[in-house]
């Protein structure tokens, strides 16, 4: 095709080696093959068949080998992207020589090996990346001659060393991304006065120390700020107010101290806040002003965040927060992910007396000091998801309205709160849930039966491409107990079928009666945690039907009877605990059980015998049993015989007293009784004073 001078072949499914029809295309200036699965070597013989390429795309196939010395010979190349492929042998020398280059991608290569210093004489070029390329190196002093460079991401290296403050000498800077390359030092300050098209800055997962600099305030442009997972310390800067373009702001996993500034209740194009993991202390209130008045929220609840209108994402958690929660949250009318776990919030969380949109899909609220009954301000939060409200000193009841007020509820966590009553059976609505965590509180009665209605535990469910993305928008995670230790779940950001927990705790209450048949019709239930309660009666005899059951716990009961055979049958079961009970007979062997090998899984059951206790069911524990069963056959006969004198007597005296006749009968036959033994107890008198007087 010799007059052709544009080819693109992008995203298709097209394999083997470089074509050869192209090598025949010599006007070709503009080449794009990327997105398909082309392997083998680069040809060297590119310069010579394609001599006027300026642009070429060969990135996201399988080529492999050496970046060929011969593509410094392209004199009119402008845009090379060679990325994500399996190239070797480091980053070559000539590229240095390639002073036309204006775009230069080498990302996702094993290239290995340092970053050639020469890179700083392409003074054209406009954007480097070479993320995620295996470079063990320091950052070159002379990339700062790169005036013209807009783009730089070395992110995901094994550099080392400081941040230059000579790079402020590439003054058209507005990408900036050296993300998880272990740098050190201070982040200079004069970046940011001498970058003034800055719009973002990715310094995340690092190590530098230090203050924030206040001169972040002057990056007017600036988009996106991402520091977290360093050593920062000190407060964070008042400046930061000035950014009114900021988008995304994340200070998470530092060593930030001081309050929060009001000052950020300006950035009103604000949709990520991320300042949990530091040490940031003070109420909301009094750090960030009381002086805004939401429209329709009592004036006692202003606060600079409620200018906050484009926020979606807010994490606070693992901090030193204080004092109330400001009431105009919840109507935020785009936040749709709030964490404020692990702080010391506390009070009541007042109900809203006006009509509000929540928009939450995501609450957190765990390990604080809030009291008070269930929050009602969550029950126009209709496209809930998420919900973990443990570790607090709520009371009360579990208000009824959950079950209809959450239509997509996929996890509800109440734990170790001092919530009493009987659960609502409203919850076995709830056909989304997933994880129902309400162990620890002052529960009573009886397990609703109605939980079989639970539509989402019934079979294993696969997260939906929808679901998925949620997720990953909101970094939805878990805080639970799972096989006997505290986990936290988070989704894989690089899983497309995610199974998700599914998962009943209902331990630590003051629940009674018999576990419900029911619940083994929740097929695709992970972990069942029913411990320390008041349960009786039997263990139910289709528990084996649970067949991805990997965790039960029915300890710490008064559960009585023989252990189900089928419970053998559960090949996914792993963790099992059934001490302090009342269990008897023969423990079942076979299949998964017999994985389950320490005995203390079934200690403190008197009658129990069998693997893997030192009991044997041959010998002295069916003798138990057996002397066991003939006292209670003694203890039964006996039952019978008093309570046949017992009718005996009862139909006799029932005669005596309602026939007139018998009893004259009876009396009188008494009466003779009488006469006779008192007229023998006569004659033994006067037999005795004879004897006397003589």
């Amino acid at each position: 095709m010799p007059t052709v001078k544009f080819l693109s072949l992008y995203d298709n499914l097209l394999n083997g080696s470089f074509p050869e029809f192209v090598l025949k295309s010599g006007n070709i200036t503009y080449l794009d093959l990327s997105l398909n699965n082309f392997s083998g070597s680069i040809p060297d013989l590119l310069p010579e068949k394609l001599p006027n390429l300026r642009h070429l795309n060969l990135s996201s196939n399988a080529f492999s080998g050496r970046i060929p010395a011969s593509l410094g010979r392209l004199t009119e190349l402008q845009h090379l992207r060679i990325e994500n492929n399996n190239l070797t042998g480091g980053i070559p020398k000539f590229l240095g020589s390639m002073g036309q280059l204006r775009l230069l991608d080498l990302s996702y290569n094993p290239l290995g090996g340092p970053i050639p210093p020469v890179l700083g004489n392409l003074h054209m070029l406009e954007e480097l990346q070479i993320w995620r390329a295996g470079l063990v190196s320091t950052l070159p002093l002379q990339l700062a001659d790169l005036k013209n460079l807009a783009v730089l991401d070395l992110t995901h290296n094994k550099l080392s060393g400081n941040l230059p403050p000579a790079f402020a000498q590439m003054q058209a800077m507005r990408v900036f991304g050296i993300s998880d390359i272990n740098l050190t030092g201070d982040i200079p300050p004069a970046l940011f006065t001498s970058w003034p098209e800055l719009e973002s800055f990715l310094v995340h997962s690092n190590m530098f120390t230090g203050k924030i600099p206040p001169e972040l305030g002057k990056a007017r442009k600036l988009n996106t700020l991402l520091m977290r997972d360093n050593r920062l310390s000190g407060s964070i800067p008042p400046a930061l107010g000035s950014l009114t373009s900021l988008e995304y702001l994340d200070l998470s996993a530092n060593n930030l101290t001081g309050g929060i500034p009001y000052e950020l209740g300006h950035l009103s194009n604000l949709q990520f806040l991320n300042l949990s993991h530091n040490s940031i202390s003070g109420p909301i209130m009094g750090n960030l002003g009381n002086n805004f008045k939401l429209q329709g929220v009592g004036s006692n609840s202003g606060s600079a965040f409620c200018r906050l209108l484009s926020l979606n994402y807010l994490d606070l958690s693992n901090n030193k927060l204080t004092g109330k929660l400001p009431d105009c949250w919840w109507n935020l009318q785009n936040l749709q992910f709030m964490d404020l776990s692990h702080n010391d919030f506390s009070g009541e969380i007042s109900a809203l007396e006006t009509s509000y949109n929540c928009s939450l899909h995501s609450v957190y609220l765990a390990g604080n000091c809030f009291t008070g009954v269930f929050p009602s301000a969550l029950e126009g939060c209709k496209t809930l998801v998420s919900l973990d409200i443990q570790n607090n000193k709520f009371f009360g009841n579990i208000p009824p309205w959950i079950g209809k007020g959450f239509p997509s509820m996929m996890i509800l966590i109440l734990k170790s709160n001092n919530f009493t009553g009987e659960i609502p059976s409203e919850l076995s609505q709830l056909s989304q849930l997933q994880l129902l965590d309400m162990s620890n509180n002052g529960l009573t009665g009886l397990i609703p039966r109605s939980f079989s209605n639970l539509t989402s535990m019934k079979n294993t469910k696969l997260i939906s491409r929808q679901d998925l993305f949620q997720w990953l928008r909101t970094k939805n995670r878990i805080d639970t107990i799972w096989k006997g230790q505290e986990r936290i779940f988070e989704i894989n950001y690089f899983e497309i079928n995610i199974q998700l927990l599914t998962s009943i705790d209902l331990s630590g209450n003051s629940l009674s009666q018999c576990i419900p048949d029911e619940l083994t019709n929740l097929h695709g239930l992970q972990s069942l945690n029913l411990s320390r309660n008041h349960l009786s009666c039997n263990i139910p005899k289709s528990i084996g039907s649970l067949k991805n059951l990997e965790s039960l716990d029915l300890s710490s009961n008064e559960l009585s009877g023989a252990i189900p055979p089928s419970l053998a049958g559960i090949s996914t079961l792993s963790i099992l605990n059934l001490s302090n009970n009342n269990l008897s007979g023969k423990i079942p062997f076979g299949n998964q059980l017999q994985t389950l090998t320490d005995p203390s899984i079934y200690s403190e059951n008197a009658r129990l015998c069998g693997f893997p206790l030192n009991i044997s069911c041959t010998n002295s524990s069916l003798a138990s049993d057996e002397r066991y069963c003939r006292t209670c056959e003694k203890q039964y006969l006996s039952y019978f015989v008093m309570a046949g004198v017992v009718s005996g007597l009862c139909l006799w005296f029932g005669m005596f007293f309602s026939i007139e006749t018998l009893r004259y009968a009876i009396i009188c036959f008494v009466d003779a009784i009488q006469c006779k033994v008192m007229q023998n107890v006569s004659y033994i008198n006067q037999f005795l004073s004879r004897g006397n007087t003589a």
